[in-house]
């Protein structure tokens, strides 16, 4: 038995106790402590002040990083042009009309004989040449190939020389003779350099439009199209250019001149084969335009498929 000098010694285990649970009222204001939702006013006014603060320099910083970058951007034309832009200098080409249920891909196919299936390649024409229908308030003016051109200058595209490639008309679609429409990708600056004389360089496939072209006109982009494949080539026949087999060269530079209209290039596939896709390569002709028909880098040329029911 131990002595403890008189003394018993107590031994007091301590747990922690479990937090008093606070009702709704005072998890808003607690009169004990003082605090609003969980903070003194000393410890709430010095958040709002950081906050405040934090924000503030956040957004002079925002807003100097943007006038510097605003600074660096002109609203005429961009920073990086032709070989040192993205886009380059090799024009692409488009082409209308063109499905907007994209699983038919580049495929035209309708049925002549059924208004409807016309109907619906004709609304999307009509779609994509509003804009040149509706001029009004544009400062265009007629150009021609003997005229002195001024870049400034904003010439007009004008749609009742593409003969009957025109809505009035369903552009050829009740009749089984579907219009296709051309043009090429704009590129700020970009001046086509044209095959405009008949020599050595001359590729094959223009020499007769060239022959055939009054002198003063031939300054165009020409385009030529033809069946892709050999089985598609056999059957390719009767074809008319409208206003023109070509971009005329004055519609260039594009400088982003308010109004500007890209040219457009109607093409009337007269005779297409009956129950049969027919393969068209569409290609542009420049000297400074680079042609690949890779399916993966195609450049300077557009394919799509005909058929007609």
């Amino acid at each position: 038995m131990s002595k403890n000098n008189g003394n018993a010694e107590k031994y007091v285990s301590e747990f922690p106790q479990p937090a008093k649970k606070k009702t709704f009222s005072e998890i808003l204001y607690d009169p004990n402590e003082g605090t609003f939702l969980g903070r003194t006013p000393k410890s709430w006014g010095q958040l709002i002040t950081f906050y405040t603060i934090f924000y503030i320099v956040l957004t002079i910083m925002f807003t100097i990083c943007m006038q510097v970058m605003l600074s660096t951007i002109n609203e005429h034309h961009p920073k990086w042009k032709l070989d040192e832009s993205l886009i380059g200098t090799n024009p692409g080409m488009g082409l209308r009309p063109l499905s907007e249920q994209t699983e038919r891909g580049s495929v035209i196919r309708f049925n002549k004989n059924k208004p409807k299936e016309a109907a619906y390649w004709t609304e999307l024409l009509d779609d994509f040449l509003k804009d040149y229908n509706h001029t009004e308030g544009r400062q265009m003016k007629h150009c021609d190939p003997s005229q002195v051109h001024n870049p400034d200058d904003v010439c007009v595209v004008d749609i009742a020389k593409f003969g009957p490639c025109s809505s009035a008309n369903s552009y050829g679609y009740r009749t089984g003779t579907p219009c296709v429409f051309l043009k090429l990708n704009k590129i700020f600056d970009w001046v086509p350099e044209v095959y405009d004389t008949v020599d050595g360089s001359t590729p094959a496939e223009l020499r007769d439009v060239l022959t055939s072209t009054k002198v003063e006109e031939r300054k165009q982009i020409w385009v030529t199209c033809n069946g892709h494949y050999g089985k598609d080539k056999e059957q390719f026949n009767n074809i008319t250019y409208y206003p023109s087999q070509g971009f005329p060269a004055y519609y260039y530079p594009y400088q982003n001149q308010p109004g500007y209209l890209s040219p457009v290039v109607a093409v009337q596939i007269v005779s297409p084969p009956d129950h049969e896709m027919l393969e068209v390569e569409c290609r542009a002709w420049a000297k400074n335009i680079i042609y690949s028909g890779s399916l993966l880098d195609r450049r300077g040329s557009v394919t799509f498929q005909l058929i007609v029911d």
